[in-house]
């Protein structure tokens, strides 16, 4: 329990998230949304004063005295409850959009919908209620017109907005308010909903809908419990599937970054990213973490959405697409914003989507081989999918590009990039020895393979620091080379790989377990590195016992609800960068799996495919 704060600007990881799988809003300690862009994740904001204090707008929901504040999620579901404390009383906000499985034509609902319940449970407390919807951003205010028992109605271009509340709302200059007393056993109901191309469904504010948030409780926990994973970390780790799940897009099964854009990776810096669309490398390594835990579905949409949203510029693909496979706009900037604590600018799109970085071929071929690993059937137009990105990595391994960290700087001989370019030409050999794809070149394929592990091994290696490095040829780290092992190019435990593993631990490493991505230190620590070091001591780089006890060191690092952003302040332990992050997820999950797998006794890594070496067809690697 903690007490409440009057600072304008709540920490990162003070928010929670709610959402449908369409779109998400940020939820303060206090009480107040925002963040939420409607009617999906990439779409403008009418709350976003996350990014301006000021203009942005939000809906808040808090008590008018200082309070204690307790916050939870209801047992793996995505539903959120804040407890509110003081002399006076106690009483629970609850927060979730609805989310449950398609309802019957005869029982309408609204297309997208946030409820919003207090309850009170022990004397009184004074509430203050103040909804300040905002147009594109912050940019201008909304008309709010009064309709009535129909409730509070709002409208952009061709959507609608309504909002219902159980207590009458005053209208005064763009914003509506109220400020009431509740009392034990009193309830307080109110839903927001927004429809742009179907009739809008106002559902009433009674006891049905105390029902649909048992409805949506239900929904989340099914889908929760149906994780595979039972070691002693089940609960962050269904924690984090439950964020994946929320990031990703269920109309056409994308899963995006993050749901927010612009949270600074440097407080007051310029490092601000538009984080809303799909990443086609974070989005295949959260696929593969979600069908390790028994996700299959989620595989399959997000396999099915990649044919279709490269389709267009197959074999080459580009790095991001919004969530229904176009090209994610053109980077822009949003002046009139100030900017989270003042870091500015404000960014909405990303220029990343024009930056070559062949990484992305490695995790995408990797991701299809994982689900057939596991499995899965690899239809005629997947394989001719991948045969052609096959094609491509051995025309283009060879050239510099961007890299993992996509730096906005000259393209670079990247040692990540090539053992992905090395993981997809292996995996293809790989499914093609045991049948699971045909008409492979994989004599072609083996050999550019072998040539590309030659080359990293002669010229990715310094002998002087005794290290693999960043950069061919050069002396300079990363945290991405522990992913050596992760993909199978060199066991964890190699004299290489653990004298790799030392000097990054060295040059990158905090006395608190964190690591820094690479060594310009412009920003707070990558914490998906950290969970990568835990997995790569648990693959044999280290002891158990040691990577047991770097998990639980970062796991404090966690909010009280259990999310990441993308980083952490290594002075303070503040999250930074858009949030919740699903990378850091994704590492949490893999990490999770490592320990238990080597717990069990497992030789085999099962969340990672095995490589041909493994399976006796590699003749480099044998």
């Amino acid at each position: 329990m903690q007490p409440s704060s009057d600072l304008s600007w709540p920490d990162i990881k003070d928010y929670g998230i709610i959402g449908d799988c369409r779109s998400a809003a940020l939820v303060s300690r206090n009480g107040s949304i925002d963040w939420l862009c409607w009617p999906r994740f990439d779409k403008p904001a009418i709350f976003a004063a996350l990014l301006d204090r000021d203009r942005g707008g939000y809906w808040r929901i808090s008590p008018a005295e200082p309070v204690t504040i307790e916050r939870q999620y209801v047992s793996d579901a995505n539903v959120l409850e804040t407890r509110f404390t003081n002399r006076h009383g106690s009483a629970t906000l609850t927060d979730l959009m609805p989310g449950a499985p398609t309802p019957s034509p005869n029982r309408f609902v609204p297309d997208h919908e946030i409820i919003r319940k207090v309850e009170c449970v022990a004397g009184a407390l004074e509430l203050e209620i103040e909804f300040s919807p905002r147009a594109d951003y912050g940019k201008r205010p909304l008309e709010i017109r009064e309709h009535g028992k129909l409730g509070l109605r709002m409208v952009i271009g061709r959507g609608a907005y309504w909002l219902r509340s159980s207590v009458p709302l005053l209208i005064d200059k763009g914003s509506a308010r109220a400020r009431v007393t509740v009392r034990a056993g009193e309830t307080l109901r109110f839903s927001f909903t927004y429809s742009e191309e179907a009739p809008s469904v106002l559902r009433p504010l009674d006891q049905s809908l105390n029902d649909r948030i048992d409805l949506s409780v239900s929904h989340w926990q099914q889908w929760g419990r149906r994780a595979t994973y039972d070691g002693i970390y089940r609960n962050e780790v269904v924690r984090s599937a439950l964020v994946l799940k929320l990031l990703s897009y269920a109309p056409s099964g994308a899963m995006i970054a993050a749901p927010t854009t612009s949270l600074p990776e440097r407080l007051g810096g310029n490092l601000n990213w538009d984080y809303r669309y799909c990443w086609l490398r974070d989005a295949a390594l959260t696929i593969r973490a979600l069908l390790e835990l028994g996700y299959w579905s989620e595989a399959g949409d997000f396999l099915d959405w990649m044919l279709q949203a490269t389709r267009l510029t197959q074999p080459e693909l580009r790095i991001l697409y919004s969530v229904y496979g176009d090209e994610a706009p053109r980077e822009r900037e949003l002046e009139y914003l100030s900017g989270y604590r003042g870091s500015r600018p404000v960014r909405i799109g990303n220029a990343a989507r024009k930056q070559l970085q062949l990484d992305v071929y490695g995790e995408v071929v990797d991701a299809a081989a994982q689900f057939a690993f596991h499995g899965g059937h690899l239809d005629r137009e997947m394989q001719e999918a991948l045969i052609g990105f096959g094609n491509y990595v051995v025309k283009n391994w060879n050239q510099p590009d961007q890299g993992i960290w996509e730096p906005r700087s000259e393209p670079e001989n990247h040692t990540h990039s090539r053992l992905l370019c090395w993981t997809s030409l292996d995996r293809l050999a790989t499914l093609s020895e045991r049948g699971m794809l045909s008409g492979t070149p994989i004599e072609l394929y083996k050999q550019h393979r072998d040539a590309i592990r030659d080359q990293i091994e002669k010229r990715a290696w310094n002998e002087e620091l005794q290290s693999y490095v960043s950069v061919l040829d050069g002396n300079e780290l990363d945290s991405s080379l522990l992913l050596l092992s992760w993909y199978g190019f060199e066991e964890a435990g190699s004299p290489r790989m653990r004298s790799t593993y030392t000097a990054i631990r060295e040059r990158l490493g905090t006395p608190d377990g964190l690591l820094y991505r690479y060594e310009k230190e412009k920003e707070g620590t990558f914490a998906i590195c950290s969970f990568w070091e835990a997995e790569y001591l648990a693959m044999g780089g280290g002891s158990l016992d040691e990577a047991h006890q770097l998990f639980r060191q970062l796991i404090k690092y966690r909010s009280d609800l259990g999310l990441y952003g993308e980083e952490i302040d290594a002075r303070t332990g503040a999250a930074l960068g858009n949030f919740p992050q699903a990378y850091t997820h994704v590492g949490l999950i893999g990490a999770a799996l490592s320990i238990s797998q080597r717990e069990n006794g497992e030789r085999q890594l099962q969340h990672r495919p095995p490589t041909t070496a493994e399976q006796g067809f590699s003749e480099a690697g044998s």
